[in-house]
């Protein structure tokens, strides 16, 4: 590998497994040193094993744990270079049936937690004068959607307007702030929770004829974390096989 992130320090929140770990390990292969935050303690405490990183048990709508995340990469690892946000819920509930209680959870995770942990990482990025943060948003909510996804749409599309204030805020601390919209990803949960029949009728409608990998996803943070986004901060890229380009849904050029 090129060794683009030598000597960087990361804190990736929701990285036990699927996206989250995907991307902890590319960095990894570059040379980073990692902190793997998640609620899940079995599969967190793995993945940093296996990667020689630590791991930190949190919520991430919890303002005291993403300080705790902080202070163990600071203490471990004596930095903080790179935060990556990654932790989320996606319920599946009609608007006519989502409790304001569950409302409430969806972006208490998605949306708050992206301003926690950007709030926890701040102060040591300032005081270096440099940092760069990446949060996990999606196509649901800034592209598309669809029913049962009320909650997590306006959490999402929620992320992508705090890129941009972040961005702007951030911007005379030479913080740059950006974010990642994936589509599909063929995760280990999807696999578990989704039965082929379903992933088959999802792969049928990307033009690329394939669901993403988490590496996918890495890949596209990797470039945002490296010297060569240095001059990009406040947007978002998207990775989804061109998923969202169809006008219709039948996009083929010789359809049967």
């Amino acid at each position: 590998m090129s060794g683009r992130l030598d000597g960087r320090v990361a804190l990736i929140i929701g990285a036990a497994r699927g996206i989250g770990a995907g991307i902890a390990e590319r960095f990894v292969e570059e040379g980073a040193r990692v902190v793997i935050a998640d609620n899940l303690v079995q599969a967190g405490e793995e993945t940093a094993h296996r990667l020689n990183g630590r791991f930190i048990k949190i919520d991430v709508s919890n303002f005291e744990d993403n300080q705790a995340a902080v202070a163990l990469a600071v203490s471990t690892f004596g930095s903080l270079d790179i935060l990556v946000q990654n932790a989320g819920i996606y319920p599946w509930t009609l608007i006519e049936n989502i409790s304001p209680e569950e409302w409430d959870q969806v972006l208490a995770v998605n949306l708050k937690g992206t301003f926690l942990s950007a709030r926890a990482a701040l102060p040591v990025m300032k005081s270096k004068g440099s940092g760069r943060m990446v949060f996990t948003s999606s196509i649901t909510g800034p592209r598309v959607t669809s029913p049962g996804h009320g909650h997590y749409s306006a959490s999402k599309a929620g992320i992508n307007g705090f890129i941009k204030a972040a961005a702007l805020e951030f911007s005379s601390y030479n913080i740059t702030v950006n974010g990642i919209e994936p589509g599909n990803i063929l995760t280990d949960g999807m696999q578990e929770h989704r039965s082929a029949a379903f992933i088959k009728m999802m792969e049928e409608g990307v033009p690329l004829g394939r669901l993403g990998t988490p590496r996918d996803i890495a890949n596209a943070a990797l470039f945002l974390v490296s010297d060569d986004a240095s001059y990009i901060t406040g947007t978002t890229i998207i990775v989804d096989g061109g998923q969202t380009l169809p006008e219709g849904k039948d996009f083929r050029l010789t359809p049967p």
